[in-house]
């Protein structure tokens, strides 16, 4: 079993790609064309699309996954776009999931995908969000055509197994089978197999023995039609289990309205489900209702699998944001060594190769002391991905579309359609068909079952001075018009009320760190002052998942790194509960499950604070 997706199936120094004379591309390392030279849009409408019944399989349709094997230039799932674009039943959603062990730049694929005019708007939308060519799964957006891909980038085998499917239809377009046996192997054909919906249909170019075969023994049927151009035949496969009935809307109930509510609430919306908001007294009330704050990942230097979790995460998030208005204040943060150890782990961290060229850059002291303007004796990593946010941009907009319910939930029934939700009197807030924890530290209360800690945090900001986005043991970030501060980490506390003793050693943080920004800060006069609970696990890592109960889920436990995780997290939590695939690998998802930090049931909940 591949666990590594840098793990790849050619390791010569070939390269990568070759442009020939005619303009079309080669891969250096494999020895094929990435398509035909007579006509690579014809042979893609032929093969893939006609090959896998499109636009008719999907008419009837509110979801819709494609698979494909062998990304390429991308010009298999752009000739798709057009096609979905043109054809697409109202209000439903495409899906799809691409591998590719050896990922073309953006310039490149623009360079092979502009002998296609005619699939220009198309393909420019594509190029927009073109990933980096990191390791593992990246998440793109195309909301205008409510479309969405998931690339996976690595060893296809690696990549099916991460992947939770099903494809109704897929596109095998991997280099040929002589050239590239390792794509065609048995082991991808049952993992093909076991990523397939019922009725699910198989295109591709080659009529190999082997795929024939391997198809067949997973229980596909299998024929061969006339081929394109030179070719003169090509493979189509189909299950002959009819597709599943489409399934009715589902109704979820998501109690909590900071960062993590927010995020499932878009992702379930997004997903075609209706979500009702339950909130004890408004969006932001808890830890995310800072006037700004750090989106930054947990810097791991030992665990790939946490790395990798959190790189994902800090992508995701950064590109949502950026897609608010007035949402993100700020770009790059820089983290400062506290210490001599932290310098080794970020030499460390710098050179994973999870993280786009240039994406963490090591700073000494003399360059971290011209970053900020202020005399510091440390050196640090500056995070360029990572984010100063403005919470109030991000958390109405990604709850619009839900229905809306001031309230405390003091007790969840569970009933043969769902469950019930009542307030402290015993009253009906709201019935339905799930329901998600995301109330912080309030989860607690309402479900004692979760093993979860209280971490109270409490934080200034003040108008006036400002820095640029900067942590070590503490923070200070600008919120547009000045500055926020602190905060303290009081494990055990949950006790929202500010003191004295903790504006103290706040000040004195940041005194120790950035005594000039601190000077500025007590020259300004009097701060605003707000404290919130952090909800931590046992490992210091985020929940998310289902608990003990059916159509019960949670996404807590996110500590102080709720603003890079949650937004990843929502939308994997969402496409579980609608059956709907993961943008997280399986692995991730396995590591950071509600269930993990679910006790022996003791009974229903009371009271939530959330």
């Amino acid at each position: 079993m591949i666990d590594d997706p840098r793990e790849q199936s050619s390791d010569d120094a070939s390269p990568r790609l070759v442009w020939a004379e005619d303009g079309s591309p080669r891969s250096g390392r494999f020895g094929d064309v990435y398509f035909s030279k007579d006509d690579g849009l014809a042979e893609t409408r032929a093969v893939f699309l006609d090959g896998c019944g499109l636009p008719d399989a999907w008419a009837d349709r509110a979801d819709f996954t494609v698979a494909e094997l062998g990304f390429g230039t991308g010009l298999n799932i752009v000739a798709l776009l057009d096609l979905w674009r043109r054809t697409r039943p109202s209000n439903s959603r495409l899906h799809v999931f691409s591998i590719e062990g050896f990922p073309l730049s953006r310039d490149e694929a623009a360079r092979a995908l502009s002998a296609w005019p005619e699939l220009a708007e198309t393909a420019n939308a594509v190029l927009a969000v073109w990933p980096d060519g990191t390791p593992g799964f990246h998440r793109l957006d195309l909301p205008q055509w409510n479309a969405r891909i998931d690339l996976a980038v690595g060893d296809a085998r690696w990549a099916l197994e991460q992947w939770s499917g099903p494809a109704d239809a897929w596109f095998l377009d991997g280099f040929s089978p002589a050239l590239n046996p390792g794509m065609w192997s048995p082991e991808i054909m049952a993992l093909i197999a076991a990523r397939s919906a019922p009725g699910a249909r198989v295109a591709t170019f080659t009529v190999a023995g082997a795929v024939r075969r391997g198809l067949a023994e997973h229980g596909f049927v299998v024929e061969k039609k006339p081929g394109h151009g030179r070719k003169r035949e090509r493979l189509e496969a189909r299950l002959p289990s009819p597709p599943l009935a489409a399934s009715p809307q589902r109704h979820i109930a998501v109690v909590g309205a900071g960062i993590a509510g927010a995020s499932v609430a878009r992702a379930l919306i997004a997903g075609g489900a209706r979500v009702t908001v339950v909130e004890a007294e408004r969006p932001g009330a808890g830890g995310s209702g800072f006037p700004a704050a750090l989106v930054t990942p947990r810097l791991d230097a030992g665990d790939a699998l946490i790395a990798g979790f959190h790189a994902q995460a800090l992508e995701r998030a950064r590109a949502l944001y950026r897609a608010l208005p007035d949402a993100v204040i700020a770009e790059g943060v820089l983290q400062l060594e506290q210490t001599p150890r932290d310098a080794t782990r970020f030499d460390k961290v710098a050179a994973q190769d999870l993280w786009p060229a240039g994406a963490m850059t090591r700073l000494d002291a003399a360059a971290c002391a011209r970053h900020l303007g202020e005399s510091v004796q440390a050196g640090g990593l500056l995070m360029q991905g990572a984010l100063a946010l403005r919470p109030s941009a991000v958390l109405e907009p990604w709850l619009t579309g839900a229905e809306r319910l001031t309230a405390v939930v003091a007790d969840l029934q569970a009933e043969d359609d769902g469950w019930t939700l009542r307030d402290a009197d015993g009253a009906i807030l709201v019935q339905a068909d799930a329901v998600v924890l995301t109330a912080g530290w309030g989860n607690a209360a309402l479900a004692p079952d979760l093993s979860l800690a209280p971490v109270a945090g409490q934080a200034h900001w003040i108008d006036g001075p400002t820095t640029p986005p900067v942590a070590w043991g503490g923070y200070a970030v600008p919120t547009g018009t000045g500055l926020l501060f602190g905060a303290t980490h009081d494990r055990g506390q949950a006790d929202l009320t500010p003191t004295a003793e903790a504006a103290a050693r706040n000040l004195a943080t940041l005194t120790a760190a950035l005594p000039s920004l601190a000077a500025q800060v007590e020259a300004a006069g009097a701060s605003q002052t707000r404290k919130a609970v952090r909800a931590t696990t046992p490992d210091r890592l985020p929940a998310a998942g289902p608990l003990e109960a059916s159509n019960l889920y949670a996404l807590t436990g996110l500590g102080s790194r709720g603003f890079c995780v949650a937004p990843l997290l929502g939308e994997h939590l969402a496409a579980v509960i609608l059956g709907q695939s993961s943008p997280l690998p399986a692995a991730f998802a396995a590591r950071l499950a509600a269930s993990r930090v679910f006790a022996q049931p003791k009974g229903s909940a009371r009271a939530n604070t959330a």
